[in-house]
């Protein structure tokens, strides 16, 4: 069963934030990249802090008040920030939608 909130579909936002990472990355060796939910952003992609800043900006951008990026962010652990991966970023948008609409 597909969840829908915003009209946003989970896939639609996993490709969303796939697209984001790629297109703030933009770099070669990214766009060559396999990317899906259990991709990890430090051990994976290898992604600076600065980076997953960027990364975070965008998508918080594009969905506008709705999000919470950072405050999400600064509830996390060491551990938690370093092993978070694209599923967890895309479930934390799903979340935010579902709360927000």
């Amino acid at each position: 069963m597909t969840i829908e909130q915003g009209g946003q579909t989970p896939e639609a936002i996993l490709a969303l934030v796939i697209e984001t990472i790629r297109e703030t990355i933009n770099e070669d060796w990214i766009f060559d990249a396999e990317i899906d939910q259990a991709t990890r952003f430090n051990d994976d992609l290898e992604i600076e802090s600065i980076e997953f800043i960027k990364i975070a900006a965008a998508i918080q951008q594009h969905f506008g008040q709705q999000l919470d990026v950072s405050g999400w962010l600064s509830g996390k652990s060491i551990h938690e920030l370093i092993s978070l991966s694209v599923g967890d970023l895309s479930a934390y948008v799903m979340a935010a939608l579902a709360q927000g609409g």
